[in-house]
């Protein structure tokens, strides 16, 4: 790509970021014509996205960007080829839609700018993960999604609801991240390869690998806990508790479809293996049913498109992982269909509820002549649900059913799950679509009017380019659905679906499941009822089993809290001196590093044996002192003792650095005793001076070997050839030592020297308050 090619590209990425942080002043300045102006952002990307449909359905796959850290090889660099750029089309048009719908919405809310930066955060989140190139780039994109989506679903952070819903999607799929965080270095580490562009050049070289089967699980983990995949389905129902907005985007175009997007980016590297053609199917197909039973037994209108959504993402992690042809053409027919009709329908539920205050289904009838353009928009919606003509949903069902119809006995399975999956669908579709506005008119809490502009433009919009999506299919399959299905298979596939009728069994299928669905919607009450009793029989699911993991690891944490912070200087100095000689010691042994026992420098004289002599004297005069002060003050002694030997083997400055330290530290810890109250000795037991002494003994051990065996390793003098080159030249100084600690560890230096400052104040606050008290505590008595 040129230069402005990429510009562009970066700044359709970096705009809904841009958007969150302009969004309050906008609504500050132009109040309810805000979102008219702040869809304008999303619809300024969606612009740049479509204009490259071209050279991509060509067959072009556009690569750009910068280098984000050079030493390590980093780029912050974007892929668009079918998959990216189709998703990124879907993410800022739907994205448009939604920040319009959301100013209608949440029209007089206190804190609608907020919502609306939220929003946009989210946006240019999952933008990044789609169109990232770079694995780590994809991974932090990958985590935004899951911290923006926190702050939208406890947007409403009064309620506990609330609060729960966004803490579960928050562990869940954090949780989910850093087992993808995992899996991308492990293919990294593989592959060599730190970019997708790269690692789709490495042909099987990851699935040749013996590290494939955990590289497998961690990608999987990612991507089943973003997409809702059983057993992890049960967070993207209760994010619910989100606005209506929120909830139509997580569904439609975001955060829930990027698990699947994960599947089929690295299908091309990853897939037509044993495990990946068994897993995925098995556990989207149990992900599809699990959903669709779920959604019938559910009265609330956003629920039972919540869970449909889980069934949905489940057909689509099926057919990604189907090793039979025109697998993909399906499963991405399905994802751009399921992306339109379930953006509308959402849209809906929220203009039902916004214009009647309830979406208990079991509530509402008759609104068709009240809300005409709602009712409009819903039936288009349902009608692509359903899989009906002349919409893409009719499409995308055709393309699932050829491709497993033609598989095998295996196929044939997994052909029946999806008959019976989209036949639920569609009753829950129409459920939401149709039922509300038909029939006998209920009283509803508000009087049912339609509603404003901002929020019925988003559904038409998306209703209507389902149904040409559908009309030109030719078009569509050519410029959208075919090179997505190109990128997902890793080779050149062409789609040909069209409305046109074609008799066989696919067509034949689809009558099956239009049959049974219709019983179903006509029975829907006693279905309900059935699958709420068989739920009721099972007992608690996955969303309760997540609230024990959650008050089991409260506990846990309190135990381990207990145990480790007890609230005792003493244990916790004990502990920190046990680790450091475990690690000391235990390295050494084990890897089997012990120095050698070195033999005495040159010109090693009888003064230095006096001053050794002097340091153990001073050292057993510490251990039998009777008092804290003389064990402080003879303390001293082996630190004037080394400061003596470092002066005598030729380190002058050493020297004269530990004859300051020493000093100040017997003079202020002499000092401290003085003035505070403390006991004036030892008064440990027996066995526990026994125990701490061994520790003390350990340590010095420990770092005695350390620095003996660092010291028979062939000096590396690069270090000191560098500073005695660049002392004068670059820090003007003479002295090598004083250059380096002022200048080259100017930084360093700084923060010793406010670390002792603030030590030192703190003694003196103190000193201070046990002074005070002490003279209050005299006063009194004299009082007395």
């Amino acid at each position: 790509m040129t230069a402005s090619e990429t510009a562009l590209v970066l700044l359709a990425l970096c705009l809904p970021f841009l958007g969150a942080v302009f969004s309050p002043i906008l609504y500050r300045i132009f109040k309810s014509n805000a979102p008219w102006l702040l869809a304008l952002i999303p619809l300024f990307s969606l612009i740049q996205f479509i204009r490259l449909v071209p050279r991509v359905a060509d067959g072009a796959v556009l690569t750009g960007g910068y280098d984000w850290v050079p030493s390590l090889g980093l780029r912050f660099s974007f892929l668009l080829d079918g998959l990216s750029l189709t998703f990124a089309i879907l993410i800022t048009g739907i994205g448009t839609m939604i920040i319009l719908y959301a100013g209608g919405y949440m029209k007089g809310h206190a804190q609608q700018a907020r919502f609306v930066s939220f929003m946009f955060l989210f946006m240019g989140s999952m933008l990044g993960v789609v169109i990232s190139d770079g694995l780590l780039m994809l991974f932090v994109f990958w985590e935004l999604t899951s911290i923006t989506s926190f702050l939208l679903i406890g947007f409403d952070n009064e309620k506990e609801a609330s609060r729960r819903a966004a803490i579960q999607a928050l562990v869940v799929t954090g949780g989910g991240g850093l087992l993808l965080l995992a899996g991308v270095l492990l293919i990294q580490n593989i592959t060599g390869a730190s970019s997708l562009s790269a690692l789709f050049e490495t042909g099987n070289v990851l699935r040749d690998s013996p590290l494939y089967l955990a590289a497998f699980i961690l990608v999987l983990g990612g991507a089943f806990t973003k997409s809702a995949q059983f057993p992890f389905h049960f967070w993207l129902p209760n994010a619910m508790e989100a606005p209506t907005p929120v909830s139509a985007y997580l569904h439609s175009a975001t955060m829930v479809k990027a698990g699947v997007y994960l599947l089929m980016r690295l299908n091309p590297v990853m897939g037509d293996t044993a495990l990946w053609t068994i897993v995925l199917p098995v556990f989207g197909a149990a992900t599809l049913i699990v959903g669709t039973l779920l959604a019938i037994r559910q009265t609330d209108l956003k629920l039972m498109l919540a869970y449909t959504t889980v069934s949905s993402l489940g057909l689509m992690v099926m057919m990604t992982g189907m090793d039979i042809p025109h697998a993909a053409e399906g499963a991405v027919l399905y994802l751009i269909a399921h992306s339109l009709f379930k953006g509308c329908l959402f849209m809906v539920a929220g203009l039902i509820d916004h214009e009647t205050g309830t979406r208990d289904l079991t509530k509402l009838g008759g609104l068709a002549e009240a809300m005409p353009i709602t009712f409009a928009a819903g039936l288009a919606g349902a009608i692509s649900m359903g899989g009906l003509p002349p919409f893409v949903g009719f499409l995308a069902k055709e393309g699932i059913y050829e491709a497993l119809a033609a598989g095998s006995l295996c196929a044939t399975i997994f052909l029946l799950i999806a008959i019976l999956g989209n036949a639920l669908m569609f009753a829950v579709g129409f459920g939401v679509g149709l039922k509300p506005f038909i029939g006998k008119k209920t009283d509803t809490p508000k009087h049912a009017h339609e509603g404003p502009a901002l929020m019925w433009l988003g559904p038409i919009v998306l209703g209507a380019t389902a149904f040409l999506a559908a009309v030109f299919a030719h078009f569509f399959n050519s410029h959208f659905s075919g090179p997505m299905a190109s990128a997902v298979a890793g080779e050149e596939i062409e789609i040909h679906l069209s409305l046109i009728p074609h008799i066989g069994v696919p067509l034949a299928l689809s009558v099956l499941t239009v049959i049974i669905a219709l019983v179903v919607y006509w029975r829907l009450s006693e279905a309900r009822a059935a699958m709420a009793g068989m739920f009721a029989r099972l007992g608690p699911g996955p969303d309760a089993w997540f609230d024990s993991f959650m008050r089991g690891i409260v506990r846990l944490s309190f135990k381990v809290t207990q145990t480790v912070q007890p609230g005792r200087l003493e244990f916790y100095i004990t502990a920190t001196f046990c680790i450091i000689a475990a690690v000391l010691l235990v390295s050494l042994v084990s890897f089997g590093e012990l120095p050698q026992w070195p033999g005495l420098p040159d010109g090693f004289l009888l003064g230095h044996w006096v001053i050794i002599a002097l340091a153990v004297v001073g050292l057993m005069a510490v251990i039998n002192a009777h008092n804290r002060l003389t064990a402080i003050v003879t303390l001293g002694i082996q630190g004037f003792s080394v400061a003596v030997l470092f002066l005598l083997l030729g380190a002058p400055d050493l020297s004269f650095t530990q004859f300051m330290v020493e000093t100040l530290s017997v003079v202020i810890l002499t000092l401290v005793m003085t003035r505070l109250n403390l006991a004036p000795s030892d008064h440990r037991a027996l066995g526990q001076k026994v125990f701490d002494g061994t520790v003390a003994a350990l340590c010095g051990l420990g770092f005695a070997l350390l620095l003996m065996r660092v010291t028979q390793v062939p000096f590396n003098d690069s270090l000191t050839a560098f500073f005695n080159a660049y002392s004068k030249v670059i820090a003007h100084g003479h002295n090598v030592v004083n250059v380096i600690i002022v200048d080259f560890r100017g930084t360093d230096t700084l923060g010793e020297i406010a670390v002792v400052m603030i030590t030192g104040l703190a003694i003196l606050a103190l000193i201070r308050v046990r002074s005070g008290r002490t003279k209050a505590v005299a006063k009194e008595e004299k009082a007395q």
